[in-house]
């Protein structure tokens, strides 16, 4: 017998999904809390369904919210369901599938993937069977729905359906589908394209089975009337590009030439995917060999596409020149992400650090939604990249229109352009940037605003240009432009040029030191401008500038400027605030920059950094104890304020010991160091070894208690945190010194380990072969008898590196060990020679040190075995080795 509602309680349900649409708050918390008592009665489920599929005579909305409601409690407590209500829902769903209102059929639609996805497609098994059947269903809403529920499924369980536990239902599902794709409807024939799309990515092997009859159906449906149908084909192509490009080759041309025509297509969603295709194949490695020929079609519709829409302007508010009063909305606000600190060594002829930074955001994020414009520009880089200068000719004739354009759109999207190309084609726009960049430098001052603000994008990408030239020609004058725009009175142009100006600190350096009073001028003033948003930003030029010049910034009259709005708004912030993130870090790079200089500031600093570890720590012990009272704390409170007090470790250096002497900070340390967040350990060995650097004394009594927690650290699972244990134990080395002893054990097998492993980063490498060396300065005896299983990717490994103290140190050991156990080199004698002839100045006692092993391994094999040893020496390095140590 069927299930049948009682009329009472009926109209109850009825009264409250009728209430639940009611823009009141006060009936919204009534509502809530009736659904929470009507959740107790376990077929309350059962009234939810049954609105749903059967009271035809209600209007769309509610029995849609019904279902919608019942969809919310399927997700939280399907579980506990009794099993005739589960039964009678699932009976229900499939009846009714072919509802005769398009609302409702995607509502049960969602409420059967729903069921599905809680690990129901096992406990189902009818499910699958019956909307494939319901496919062949002559009346189309039955057709239509199993599709929408069909294609939800796919979605959802992609992986599920194409394994063993449910033996495998996609080998009858992939041909059902592909029947379909010549269905009359178009909602049925896009329907059918999007299940099948689900499992191109996977290489799912029943699609493989049938992947040239897909192949074939997709290019019947290429000229497809309908816009979804078109924009599922070309989606399709971009996924066969990635995974079965085999199949594609023999079709490439034709398949080009119709994602020609489909990126200029009038609906732009459509137009988007098929945009997709080119950044697709520019990862190909036959990008350069299928595209070349239609580079003259493709680079004009790119050049096209990367104007801004009407709409567009209309959302980014491009008639709004001054918003710089309207505080920002808080969800414009993205969250940002704390880069914690990983300790690298200096490297030769290496850009500095900061030029491997993270893909240039576009411009525009406040559309943060990938749109036409921002693909066609992000696929015109990808192919500057690939093509390099062959891509100019194509280009040039058009930009010289676009950058001189009357209209402001159209000059906009030759300054984008500009922007995209400058990675790639670099070496070919050289001889135009002496006059593009005045012309770029022009543009700044343009009455649109989103102009002003793309031509800061644009001057960013060729920073490392303006600096290579005299600062007179255009840094000045660029930098100068660029200051006036962090104060412009539009929020999206503070943004960019905030943003460039951080490039072209990183690119300038030392170059801006003259100007120093100036740039400071204008961050300031912007302090007491700047909404929300723009403030996060500016701390980062701020913590940018003092990277970027160093020392030089300690300067009384500096200093004056600088630090009293940064301490204003430190002491605005409340602990629990995240903007305290990116002020951190800001201060961080400050105190790194100012050393001394920052001491007058640093006690503050110091103590909130330590409470805020104290209270992160104190909150996680609780929500451990009793999760259900406490929630679980925010560890980047933590993580930031650990690297900032590494920054005073390392800025303030033995200045920092009388504050490390009035707090706790070792205990809470010790804590840190066990945390089960990675990212937690990581900064806590960074400023283990910034504070073993600093002031010793206070980290020796603990260290008995510290190695063993180094020692289980080092697992290059962990890539950062094992790279920063590595580092400190390496200081604590040489603070030890032979009371190192007792420790070598508990270190030194995994770090032989780490250094001989395939695929270790570089980094990583680098700073093992550091603290192997170091553990070998100080305990050769204990280390010696190990030579040989590192001696080779330990030479290796250093020859890189620049001329420092560390690479001192480690040599010094190397050469130490080589006394107690020469035998242990001797295999990989010629990996030596070539690590020492990497020194350009070694200090006079260990060049000393050099000349003796090399000339006592001459004298040991004789002259006429040395002369056949090094006969295999590359031609430099035979030259360093006789005129450094006449061998």
């Amino acid at each position: 017998m069927d299930w049948q509602p009682d009329e009472q309680g009926l109209q109850q349900v009825l009264q409250l999904l009728k209430d639940s649409q009611s823009p009141n708050t006060a009936t919204q918390r009534i509502v809530q809390d009736k659904l929470k008592q009507l959740n107790q009665f376990p077929d309350f489920n059962n009234y939810l369904i049954f609105v749903l599929t059967r009271l035809k005579s209600e209007d769309e909305p509610t029995r849609s919210l019904s279902g919608l409601i019942l969809k919310n409690n399927v997700k939280a407590h399907y579980q506990s369901f009794p099993p005739p209500v589960a039964d009678f829902i699932k009976q229900e769903c499939l009846n009714n599938i072919g509802d005769a209102s398009s609302l409702i059929r995607a509502t049960i639609g969602i409420l059967i993937t729903t069921i599905a996805s809680k690990g129901e497609l096992q406990m189902w098994p009818e499910l699958l069977p019956q909307l494939c059947n319901l496919l062949n269903s002559e009346d189309y809403n039955t057709c239509e729905g199993a599709f929408g529920a069909l294609q939800k499924i796919c979605e959802d369980s992609s992986e599920l359906l194409d394994s063993d536990a449910l033996n495998r239902p996609l080998n009858i599902m992939i041909p059902k589908f592909l029947q379909f794709f010549k269905h009359c409807s178009p909602k049925i024939r896009s329907h059918a394209i999007a299940c099948v799309n689900q499992f191109i990515m996977d290489r799912a092997q029943a699609l493989m089975d049938n992947i040239d009859t897909f192949i074939e159906h997709l290019f019947a449906l290429a000229v497809d009337d309908d816009p979804e149908v078109r924009k599922n084909v070309c989606r399709a192509l971009v996924m066969l590009l990635e995974v079965r490009i085999d199949r594609l080759i023999p079709h490439m041309h034709s398949i080009i030439q119709y994602m020609l025509q489909r990126t200029q297509d009038h609906d732009e969603n459509v137009a988007l995917e098929a945009c997709e295709f080119w950044l697709t194949l520019a990862e190909q490695p036959i990008c350069k060999e299928v595209l070349a020929s239609h580079l003259v079609q493709l680079i004009p519709i790119l050049v096209n596409g990367m104007k801004y829409s009407e709409i567009d302007i209309i959302l980014l508010k491009g008639d709004v020149e001054e918003d710089e009063a309207v505080p920002d909305s808080e969800q414009d606000i993205k969250p940002r992400f704390h880069k914690s600190r990983t300790v690298t060594l200096p490297h030769e002829a290496e850009r500095p650090d900061g030029c491997e930074d993270a893909e240039d955001d576009d411009d525009d994020d406040a559309l943060s939604d990938w749109n036409l414009r921002k693909c066609s520009a992000a696929a015109l880089d990808v192919l500057a990249n690939v093509f390099r200068e062959e891509l100019l000719p194509h280009l040039l004739p058009l930009l010289k229109g676009l950058l001189f354009h009357p209209e402001w759109v159209v000059k906009e999207s030759g300054i984008l352009v500009l922007g995209a190309i400058a990675e790639g084609c670099m070496q070919g726009m050289v001889p135009y940037l002496p006059e593009l960049i005045p012309h770029l430098i022009q543009c700044l001052s343009d009455k649109k605003a989103l102009v002003r603000s793309i031509a800061c994008w644009t001057l960013s990408r060729y920073a490392h240009w303006v600096v290579s030239q005299p600062p007179d020609m255009h840094l000045k004058p660029l930098m100068t432009e660029l200051l006036k725009r962090i104060l412009d009175g539009n929020k999206r142009v503070q943004e960019a040029a905030c943003s460039a100006f951080a490039t072209l600190e990183e690119e300038a350096c030392t170059e801006l030191v003259p100007y120093l009073s100036y740039i400071l001028d204008t961050l300031v003033f912007a302090f007491g401008k700047y909404q929300h948003k723009n403030l996060l930003i500016l701390y980062d030029a701020i913590g940018t500038l003092a990277d970027s010049v160093g020392h030089h910034l300690n300067q009384p009259e500096y200093i004056q400027k600088l630090m009293p709005p940064l301490i204003q708004k430190w002491n605005e912030l409340k602990d629990e605030d995240k903007d305290l993130f990116p002020l951190l870090e800001c201060l961080s790079s400050v105190a790194t920059a100012l050393q001394s200089g920052f001491l007058p500031y640093c006690e503050p600093v110091y103590q909130r950094c330590v409470t805020l570890v104290q209270k992160t720590l104190a909150q996680a012990m609780m929500y451990t104890q009793h999760p259900e009272q406490y929630e679980a704390p925010d560890k980047d409170f933590m993580i930031v304020a650990l690297d900032l007090l590494s920054g005073l470790a390392e800025g303030l250096g033995g200045h920092v010991e009388q504050l490390v002497a009035r707090s706790n900070i070792m205990t809470l340390l010790f804590q840190c160091m066990q945390d089960s967040m990675p990212e937690v350990r990581q900064s806590s060995f960074a400023l283990l070894g910034d504070l073993t650097k600093a002031c010793f004394i206070h980290v020796k009594p603990c260290i008995a208690e510290f190695m063993p927690i180094l020692g289980t650290n080092l697992n290059p699972e962990f890539i950062s945190v094992c790279n920063n244990a590595t580092w400190a134990i390496g200081e604590i080395c040489m603070q030890m010194g032979a009371e190192m002893q007792p420790y070598v054990q508990m270190v030194l097998n995994n770090l032989v380990e780490i250094i001989n492993r395939p695929n270790t980063p570089k980094t990583l490498l680098e700073n093992t072969a550091i603290t192997i060396g170091r553990l070998g300065y100080v305990c050769p005896q204990e280390v010696a008898p190990m030579l040989q299983q590192f001696i080779r990717p330990w030479c290796t490994s250093l020859r890189n590196i620049r001329d420092n103290e560390e690479k001192d140190s480690a040599f010094r050991g190397i050469c130490m060990m080589i006394g107690v156990n020469p035998g242990g080199v001797v295999q990989d004698f010629i990996f030596f020679c070539d690590a020492v002839a990497s020194w350009v100045s070694p200090k006079d006692d260990l060049r000393d040190m050099f000349y003796k092993i090399l000339h006592g391994f001459k004298d040991q094999v004789g002259e006429e075995n040395w002369q056949q040893f090094s006969e295999q020496f590359p031609p430099l390095l035979k030259e360093r080795l006789a005129a450094f140590y006449g061998v």
